[in-house]
């Protein structure tokens, strides 16, 4: 439709110019229409755009017209060959049935026209079968004007190479660039796809995110993930990724609550290595255990709670029966208050204790060490051999 627009618009333009010459020349004319009692009288410059317009209208009807013919007859047409199908028909039965890669040639046909997308598409292929050097140089010669196209592909590429350092400064250029006003309406698409590559590159490198201007920049599902990766490479990390841990942290703290139990849990187990948090650190697990109870993040909170100088046993036994009312029935809260009970001299009460849960673990290990009399070498051998359970818990206390 567009390209009738530009010729009729082109032919007005020559018809003006020819007129314009003529009527300098000779004048406007007169034209005069008589048929049965219809009487016209005008010049010739109404007379010829008067036919243009004619001719326009007809020709967009039958254009329309044929063009609505063609679909319907595509719809009954039965389809006997591939090569038969419309470019887009082509596309979209191979991206239905994800042989993008099988039939690379098919693809490089449809779009070997496309003065925005060949080099973009060739590319693509390219890095689906691993051959990143030349994605590169492919994406070198696209057009300007697909700059974020080639800029998301160049950063899944650096992401495949392990090339942290590239894919880190591309993802900032392109975070910090303004979108080409023809993207404009897939703005919102944009900004899923930056999320994703940033995902992945969080997810990949755990630390180096850290640096990134664009931290916090993650989806729920995504940042928990990134999360467990930096438990999980924690003893690698440098002095300086520690203290930028603890600046992050500080920065996101008053949004805690609003974040899912999950990554309240997650950023616990992080912030309890670092001893200058433990402030926050006791905050957040006491937010944490209120809003959901977790034996985890509980042992956790009460292990860094008897690992200080000078523990607040009363403070401790305070907290425990509060939890204790909360959820019911949780062995071990009397595995904490026998610890509390031994601390401060009331063996009677932590040997009531001991006669609870009979079939818990927590409570059996606690039996077999009250008869060991504080042996230490014999407590350490004890703590050697529950600490293998899958269902126990690593003794710092």
């Amino acid at each position: 439709m567009k390209h009738i627009f530009q010729i009729y618009a082109l032919i007005c333009l020559l018809v003006f110019a020819i007129l314009s010459v003529l009527t300098y020349a000779f004048g406007a004319g007169y034209v005069y229409v008589l048929w049965s009692e219809l009487q016209v009288q005008t010049n010739l410059w109404v007379l010829v755009f008067t036919g243009i317009g004619l001719f326009f209208l007809l020709h967009t009807v039958w254009y329309l017209l044929k063009r609505y013919l063609n679909r319907e007859k595509r719809k009954l047409q039965h389809i006997l060959n591939f090569e038969n199908l419309h470019p887009y028909e082509k596309f979209g039965v191979l991206w239905l049935l994800k042989g993008q890669d099988e039939q690379r040639p098919v693809i490089e046909n449809i779009f070997d026209q496309s003065g925005l997308l060949k080099q973009i598409i060739q590319a693509r292929l390219m890095f689906n079968q691993g051959q990143f050097s030349e994605a590169i140089q492919t994406l070198d010669r696209s057009p300007a004007s697909a700059f974020e196209l080639a800029e998301i592909l160049r950063i899944e590429i650096f992401l495949a190479q392990k090339d942290a350092q590239q894919a880190l400064t591309h993802l900032e250029f392109l975070n910090g660039h303004q979108l080409s006003p023809w993207l404009e309406p897939l703005t919102e698409s944009y900004r899923i796809c930056l999320q994703d590559l940033w995902g992945q590159f969080a997810i990949q490198n755990p630390w180096m995110y850290l640096h990134a201007t664009q931290f916090g920049y993650l989806e729920t599902t995504t940042k928990q993930q990134w999360l467990t990766q930096l438990l999980g490479c924690y003893e690698q990390a440098h002095f300086e990724d520690h203290e930028l841990l603890k600046t992050k942290f500080l920065e996101i703290e008053d949004q805690l609550s609003q974040m899912p139990y999950e990554t309240k849990v997650l950023w616990l187990k992080l912030i309890t290595r670092l001893p200058e948090l433990v402030q926050q650190q006791q905050q957040l697990a006491i937010q944490v255990l209120d809003e959901k109870f977790d034996q985890d993040v509980f042992y956790l909170w009460f292990q860094q709670q008897l690992l200080r100088q000078n523990p607040d046993y009363e403070y401790l036994e305070q907290k425990i029966i509060y939890f204790e009312n909360k959820y019911l029935d949780i062995p071990i809260f009397s595995f904490t208050k026998w610890h509390i009970y031994s601390a401060t001299q009331r063996d009677n009460e932590a040997n009531q204790l001991l006669s609870l849960y009979p079939n818990d673990i927590l409570m059996n290990y606690l039996r077999i060490k009250a008869t060991l009399n504080g042996n230490e070498e014999l407590i350490q051998q004890l703590n050697s051999i529950f600490e293998k359970d899958s269902n126990y818990i690593q003794f710092k206390i």
